[in-house]
């Protein structure tokens, strides 16, 4: 688990310190949603590349959470968080302990994704590339 609080913010990203936190439920309706334990959710909503181990060795599935073409991310059940970045341009970088790599950019159109945890945060892929971040504390936008 991580030993910070909660996500940390800089310039260009927040790191959001997952950090070995494990994914307990994968689930699919029009999103996939990984369920962490500590509270977190996230749910793409958008087309995600996932990719295991170098990108030159193996190269990216498209996961389509709208047609639930999202078989591959099953590979990512009990996997733990090594790292997650929401970068302020919108796109969401995710890697875990078994080698995966999930990568969610914005959308022109659409909110990509969103993650929720505990004391209110809640990140969300804005229409066009912004990123808006929420903490119980109030709202701003990045």
């Amino acid at each position: 688990m991580s030993t910070e609080e909660g996500p940390v913010e800089h310039e260009d990203r927040w790191i959001l310190n997952l950090r070995g936190m494990r994914v307990t439920k994968i689930s699919v309706d029009f999103r996939l949603v990984l369920v962490l334990d500590s509270d977190w959710e996230i749910a793409l909503e958008t087309p995600v590349n996932l990719s295991h181990g170098t990108v030159h060795a193996n190269p990216s599935v498209l996961l389509n959470p709208e047609s639930q073409d999202v078989a591959a991310a099953l590979a990512l059940f009990g996997a733990n968080v090594l790292s997650a970045v929401a970068f302020k341009s919108g796109t969401l970088r995710l890697v875990f302990d078994t080698g995966h790599h999930l990568n969610c950019s914005s959308d022109p159109s659409f909110e990509a994704w969103q993650v929720t945890g505990p004391a209110g945060w809640h990140f969300v892929s804005l229409p066009g590339g912004d990123l808006a971040v929420w903490a119980r504390s109030g709202a701003s936008e990045s």
